[in-house]
């Protein structure tokens, strides 16, 4: 009995040929441990753009990730190693009861057993995380849209714990949230709706979709994400971590290899080793990376038996969300079809903030929605609400429906979520009767890229391509990631700071989120204090816009910057 594509992708069914192009035999998948082979060293980023011009684009793709200079980069890990040194000082110390230790730790009649903490994890976080933890986890009292109120807190113990003085920061504007269309609001259309379907559907469900929890509301929003993405059917889910935890391993098991770009979000890490595959990590946005994978993978097949695989499926992100960059989408599906693999794409960020019609990468680059096997992507972001969704063919939802850990164990998506969901899609697309959805996307649009481009101006090191929201700006040096979210609080500025292990440990870095919701005045003043933190802290380190361009080494640029 013949199957197409899409039912074999659910059973298991072997899919890849072999040499004498006999079709390897499928007998479904069962669940193991996974295995996972990641490549230990990280790629090399190109020091220039690169402007790619391959007859698959139909537009310049330009990205930018300039070198690191190399004294800066010497002096990072300076940094780092004197924090380390520092640090077993300080448990020296603990252990001797000269200074007092906050942090859980083993007790002493436990020490045979299996330990409950990592030591490495544990040091750094007490010694290094600690001395910035002040940077994160404030507490915001308003709505976070392009401005918002945050609670003051002191520490009375170096950041260890925190009090609060009762006092409010208001008006600060917000650079750090994903709200890209600007859709996180307490008025408004959208807003009133969800209020509206709160009052006739009440806060939440209390049950799962296959019990007592499937309302008309989650059956038209589903419809609606359909027909938005271009494809047959959708299925919405209350969380948008818990769409790829546990999705991923609902279409791939044992016999089964994932490959996955190395910058891929947690999430999809998580449920690529739950469901058990083989996983292979390919160099971020590299195709020849991803290409040799892919050979590899149909030459030799499976290990020790050599098998053909049942299913190979590529993981890939839209925008990544630590990068700003953008997925090289026409390359990935060229391949795809070239070798007969599968592509999951994960939109948690394109989706609502690139493209003319804001319906994410795929719209980005104008190709074909059926070209992505399994499209997903998360309400968080540009919809301001929450949870996920995955699309694709009819089979693939009906399949997902009885075998999702998501669907038959969580419960459902609260009704006036649901309403925000698809007052906020229904307004993109224009439904509603009005303009503002365009003249949203056109607006972000505009402030990427006048905000990348003043930041070029200014002489920072900017990652990312050129049309992507996310906006990272790197600081390097470990004793630069505090004072920077520090300083521009004061300038009345929220900001998000990043450094190791979420990043490599010489890329720490600010992420800035640019949303339709800010106006030109406030990127200015965000702007202005960016520039003037920069100055007090030698954060420009870029060497292509000064005088003697690339001529000039970063010795040079940091004397002259000296007081």
């Amino acid at each position: 009995m013949t199957q197409n594509s899409s039912s074999k992708l659910l059973n298991g069914d072997t899919v890849h040929r072999t040499k004498q192009d006999k079709k390897a035999s499928g007998n479904g998948f069962v669940k193991s441990l996974c295995v996972f082979q990641q490549q230990q060293k990280r790629y090399r980023r190109p020091a220039e753009k690169n402007h790619h011009a391959s007859p698959l684009y139909n537009k310049p793709f330009a990205e930018s990730f300039e070198e690191t200079p190399l004294l800066v980069a010497v002096l990072t890990y300076v940094g780092y190693g004197i924090l380390t040194i520092f640090g077993y000082l300080r448990d020296f110390l603990r252990d001797w009861k000269f200074e007092k230790c906050h942090l859980a730790r083993e007790r002493e009649q436990q020490k045979d057993f299996v330990p409950l903490y990592q030591d490495f994890e544990n040091f750094y976080t007490r010694n290094l995380y600690m001395r910035i933890r002040d940077n994160w986890n404030r507490p915001i009292c308003s709505v976070p849209g392009a401005k918002m109120d945050l609670v003051e807190q002191v520490t009375p113990d170096y950041n260890w714990t925190f009090e609060h003085t009762g006092k409010v920061l208001k008006d600060v504007i917000n650079m750090g949230s994903y709200n890209y269309l600007g859709f996180a609001e307490n008025s408004g259309s959208c807003a009133d709706a969800a209020s509206e379907c709160t009052l006739k559907y009440g806060a939440g469900v209390s049950s799962t979709r296959q019990e007592m929890g499937n309302l008309d509301k989650h059956e038209e929003l589903e419809k609606l994400v359909a027909r938005f993405l271009g494809v047959e059917s959708s299925m919405v889910f209350g969380m948008g971590f818990a769409t790829n935890s546990m999705n991923i391993p609902a279409l791939t098991g044992k016999g089964c290899l994932v490959l996955s770009d190395e910058l891929n979000h947690t999430s999809l890490v998580l449920g690529a080793r739950l469901s058990g595959s083989t996983i292979r990590v390919f160099k971020h946005n590299n195709m020849q990376s991803l290409e040799k994978l892919l050979q590899d993978a149909i030459v030799h097949g499976q290990p020790r038996t050599h098998r053909p695989w049942k299913k190979i499926l590529i993981l890939v992100e839209g925008i990544y969300s630590m990068e700003g960059s953008i997925v090289r989408l026409p390359e990935v599906i060229a391949l795809k079809k070239k070798y007969k693999a599968y592509l999951y794409l994960d939109e948690a960020h394109s989706i609502g903030a690139l493209g003319p019609r804001g319906r994410g990468v795929v719209d980005y680059f104008g190709l074909d929605p059926s070209d992505v096997d399994i499209m997903m992507g998360t309400f968080t972001k540009s919809f301001g609400a929450a949870g996920g969704y995955i699309g694709g063919k009819k089979e693939l939802i009906d399949y997902l429906w009885l075998h999702s850990h998501s669907a038959v164990y969580a419960t459902s998506m609260s009704p006036p979520v649901t309403q925000q969901i698809i007052a906020s899609m229904k307004c993109i697309m224009g439904e509603d009767g009005a303009t503002l959805g365009q003249e949203r996307l056109c607006q972000l649009s505009e402030n990427t890229t006048y905000f990348r481009r003043r930041l070029h101006e200014m002489g920072f090191i900017i990652y990312g391509n050129n049309d992507s929201p996310v906006v990272p700006l790197m600081l390097y040096m470990p004793a630069k990631i505090g004072a920077f979210g520090r300083e521009m609080l004061k300038r009345n500025i929220g900001t998000v700071v990043v450094g190791f292990p979420a990043t490599p440990i010489i890329e720490s870095r600010a992420r800035f989120c640019v949303s339709a919701a800010h106006t030109r005045e406030m990127l200015d003043t965000a702007l202005n204090a960016i520039s003037e933190v920069g100055d007090l802290l030698q954060l420009k380190y870029s060497r292509k816009n000064r005088p003697g361009g690339e001529g000039s080494d970063c010795f040079s640029y940091l004397e002259s910057h000296q007081d």
